[in-house]
């Protein structure tokens, strides 16, 4: 990583959610040059591509003034696309935010049962972010955040394997020979998890800090492989995703990932 000045800090502040859009199917379509609407709304910010799915079957989208009708129409560009009657502007590049999450927040844009989520914690000036992947609710640390939504989906692959850090403090008896099992993958109530790195930091007592390292991020991944040893999770954090660590970032503040880091990063992946 290069040496620059670092990133504007915002401060957390409230933030209205967004309307959470409706149920899709997605009918094949004519074959032209171009690209995916869905695609060119996901990397314009507009939404993810499963959410712009949702929107055109809503009839939210237009080309033209007239309702698009599935999201496998192909364009060359924006030109003449609305959504809720709004024009939409070409794409710009892609921007990478590292967010720390607190305890207690939902990762979403908004919760019916009214259980606070992460916009009710962002700063009202930024502009649209979406999460690029979940943490728990009780879970806390780095979220990485994103203004594209193409970018968004691809760290999100399975396939390109990205690691994420977590640190765990739990309560009961465990061996550092025990957690190095896990590097063979394990199979828990059916569900297999891929090899996993993990390790014994230190123990006062039966509490002990464990570091965890894993490329799937499955729900609730670190918590049901911990509980599977007998272990009591008080506390979890995750520390890094890919190159992108939490470092000093305080709970509820966020800042932009230096653009040279995210052009490197990005040329990294599949």
């Amino acid at each position: 990583m290069t040496e620059e000045k670092p990133a504007k800090i915002y401060r957390a502040k409230p933030t209205p959610g967004a309307k959470p859009p409706t149920a899709s199917k997605e009918p094949a379509g004519e074959v032209r040059e171009g690209q995916r609407i869905a695609k060119l709304l996901a990397r314009a910010g507009v939404a993810s591509r499963r959410e712009i799915e949702r929107m055109i079957e809503a009839g939210r989208v237009a080309l033209n003034g007239e309702p698009v009708e599935h999201p496998s129409l192909l364009l060359k560009n924006l030109t003449g696309i609305t959504v809720d009657g709004n024009p939409v502007a070409e794409p710009s590049p892609a921007k990478l935010f590292r967010f720390h999450k607190p305890n207690g927040y939902l990762t979403a844009e908004r919760d019916f049962s009214g259980k606070k989520t992460i916009y009710d914690v962002l700063p009202t000036d930024m502009e649209r972010i979406m999460p690029i992947g979940r943490l728990d609710m009780n879970t806390e640390g780095l979220l990485l955040m994103t203004t594209d939504g193409e970018f968004k989906r691809q760290m999100e692959l399975p396939k390109n394997g990205i690691e994420r850090t977590y640190r765990a403090r739990t309560f009961g008896d465990i061996s550092q020979n025990q957690l190095e099992d896990l590097y063979r993958g394990i199979t828990i109530d059916g569900m297999h998890y891929s090899p996993i790195t993990a390790n014994l930091e230190r123990r006062t007592g039966r509490n002990q800090w464990i570091e965890m390292t894993l490329t799937e991020g499955k729900n609730r991944e670190v918590r049901k492989v911990l509980e599977h040893f007998g272990l009591e999770v008080s506390r979890l954090i995750r520390t890094r995703y890919g190159p992108f660590v939490l470092g000093d970032l305080q709970k509820g503040e966020i800042d932009q990932v230096r653009q040279h880091d995210l052009v490197q990063f990005r040329k990294s992946l599949k």
